[in-house]
């Protein structure tokens, strides 16, 4: 009996030195990631982060929790770029186009006409060229994990169907915060009027603008057709979203941490494409349904407009410089099966 107590007792001793290190261990937090994205929670953007939150939650035994925050409830793109460069915010996904003016070479994604397809675009954006335009975001304070899809992008308006070059001439469009867009559009013939996304559904509601461009899925999460009476497919540019991390952030993480990220963005990635895929053709007989009236541009005018576009496109090749755009072009040659 003595053995068994004086056993017991050492045991208690034991348990009640380890209490505060058991206390301790129990009030450790979970490190809280901030993910921030511009549209809404039923979005093809809101469903992949959702993805993305649980899958990080799941592979990190919750030690890691993603807070989606959407709607561009921190702020638009801009915004949210400079937030994550200071260390405010640790992730966000937006798209490419807005960080021209932080990184150059992201314009190359801005490119009209650049892809033929979505086979063509994975496989520029997940191989060689897509990866050394992503790394020249750590040089600004940012880490760029993973592209997304927005998709290829259209034209809607309330003036008037857009069936040739020249009925683009004097439409107020609104487009993105990028000179790549303004200098397109205007070589185009239309008013283009830079403005945050957050801000676009009010400004064709009070005709402040009058018409937008963007891939079907966001025309429709975003009710553009409560405001847009005429749908014209252009497919004149494909629009990457990339997810991106503040780099201040990510370089104080474990070498475990990043790869749960990593892998989680990587899983998202092919996640979101799918459903970005799928959605696509359902949103445009749903637009077509809710009163929308559509049409096609055809090959010969989208011809025009890239040749239209010819001065335009020199300027990218100079602005992201020559050697990456003539690898991309190389590439891209290859993929059609050229020389």
């Amino acid at each position: 009996m003595t053995l068994i107590r004086r056993t017991f007792t050492a045991a208690a001793a034991a348990l009640l030195m380890a209490a505060p290190f058991i206390a301790q261990a129990q009030d450790i937090k979970p490190r809280l990631i901030r993910f921030g994205y511009g549209l809404n929670e039923q979005s093809n953007q809101g469903r992949a982060v959702k993805l993305f939150a649980e899958t990080v939650e799941k592979a990190s035994g919750g030690k890691m929790k993603v807070r989606a925050i959407g709607a561009a409830a921190l702020g638009p793109d801009v915004q949210m770029q400079q937030a994550l460069i200071g260390g405010a915010q640790e992730m966000m996904v937006g798209s490419t186009a807005t960080l021209v003016g932080i990184t150059k070479e992201m314009a190359l994604w801005d490119t009209p006409f650049l892809f033929n397809s979505t086979k063509e675009a994975d496989a520029i954006l997940d191989g060689p060229i897509g990866q050394k335009v992503m790394d020249k975001l750590q040089e600004k304070g940012l880490v760029g994990l993973v592209y997304w899809e927005n998709g290829f992008r259209n034209l809607t308006n309330i003036k008037r169907p857009v069936t040739k070059l020249e009925d683009l001439e004097g439409i107020k469009l609104r487009v993105m915060q990028n000179n790549v867009y303004l200098d397109s559009f205007k070589t185009l013939g239309a008013n283009a009027i830079p403005l945050p996304f957050s801000e676009l559904f009010s400004a064709l509601e009070t005709k402040t603008v009058d018409g937008q461009e963007n891939p079907y899925n966001t025309i429709l999460s975003s009710k553009f057709y409560e405001v847009q009476k005429y749908l014209s497919i252009t497919n004149h540019v494909y629009s990457p979203w990339i997810v991106t991390v503040s780099k201040k952030w990510w370089d104080g993480l474990s070498k475990d941490e990043q790869k749960v990220l990593m892998d989680a963005a990587k899983a998202s990635r092919d996640f979101e494409r799918k459903d970005t895929r799928d959605e696509a053709a359902k949103a445009l007989a749903d637009l077509k349904g809710k009163g929308m009236q559509i049409n096609e541009l055809s090959p010969a005018e989208s011809a025009r407009m890239r040749d239209k576009l010819t001065k335009v496109n020199a300027g990218i090749a100079a602005n992201v410089g020559m050697d990456l755009w003539t690898e991309t072009q190389g590439a891209l040659a290859k993929l059609r099966g050229g020389k």
